[in-house]
């Protein structure tokens, strides 16, 4: 966990989407801190909230009730210090890997044109997409589409960076390839917080410095598991350390407790 104050704290923060056949509680009264430079993994069972989460945080839902906090300021609109990486990769068509790559960097006016393509073909070259600077999204794979969708968003270096199961509709193999990624890139930008939603519990130890394991809905924080393994990790082999199966445990405990409450 990162020292300090936190970089963003949610306080009792309860969300009620409104409906003709009754009110849905998504979220209810919850608390979490997340610190500078963290990467913290969210599980939780299938409609408890995470999504929700990750929208208040950015600013495109607002709180029922309940507060964001950023650097310890009350938050409210879109917070444009936070990066949003969605599953979809949202890639407009009609531009190339590179105008994607830029496009965000065009939004805020950084730079001249050489300045922004030089830092873009700078993170194509290390996601592995060397030559594929002027094919369209039609023309790339899943996995390809994935890379480009992260690395747009690292481009403009947001200070945290939320991502919602970008890598759940990608094979296994690529999967763990990206995740690999992933942390190299992290790794390459100290101080940038990010936060992780994801279905699988593998994916969430490997990556995570802390799993949030969010309880069946309305969403709350049920418990937050510490990931104690060492830091480079080798995301094809870290789950053959025995302390890899002890945390899996854990998650699993608290996880399949929540998930039981949804079918009875």
């Amino acid at each position: 966990m990162g020292s300090g104050d936190p970089i963003i704290s949610l306080r009792g923060v309860s969300r009620v989407f409104r409906a003709a056949r009754g009110d849905v509680v998504a979220l209810s009264e919850m608390d979490l801190d997340v610190y500078e430079g963290e990467f913290v993994t969210v599980v939780g069972p299938s409609g408890c909230g995470k999504s929700t989460v990750l929208n208040i945080i950015v600013g495109l839902l607002e709180p029922s009730s309940g507060q964001i906090l950023f650097r310890g300021q009350v938050s409210s609109g879109i917070n444009k210090e936070i990066g949003y990486v969605t599953q979809a990769d949202n890639l407009f068509p009609w531009r190339t890997v590179l105008e994607n790559v830029v496009f965000g960097l065009q939004m805020r006016g950084v730079g001249s044109k050489s300045e922004r393509e030089e830092k873009a073909r700078k993170l194509i070259t290390q996601v592995g997409l060397d030559g594929f600077e002027n094919h369209y999204r039609h023309e790339l794979s899943g996995g390809m589409r994935q890379r480009v969708n992260i690395i747009r968003t690292l481009a403009y270096d947001p200070k945290v960076i939320l991502l919602d199961e970008p890598f759940g509709p990608l094979d296994a193999q690529t999967r763990l390839q990206l995740q690999a990624q992933l942390l190299d890139l992290w790794r390459q930008r100290a101080g940038t917080t990010l936060i992780f939603i994801t279905h699988e519990l593998n994916e969430a130890i490997a990556l995570g410095d802390r799993v949030v394991v969010m309880s069946a809905r309305p969403g709350r924080v049920r418990e937050v598991v510490p990931v104690d393994l060492p830091r480079p990790r080798d995301i094809y082999t870290i789950n053959t350390d025995p302390n890899f199966r002890a945390i899996y445990d854990r998650v699993w405990e608290h996880l399949a407790e929540e998930m039981r409450q949804t079918t009875e």
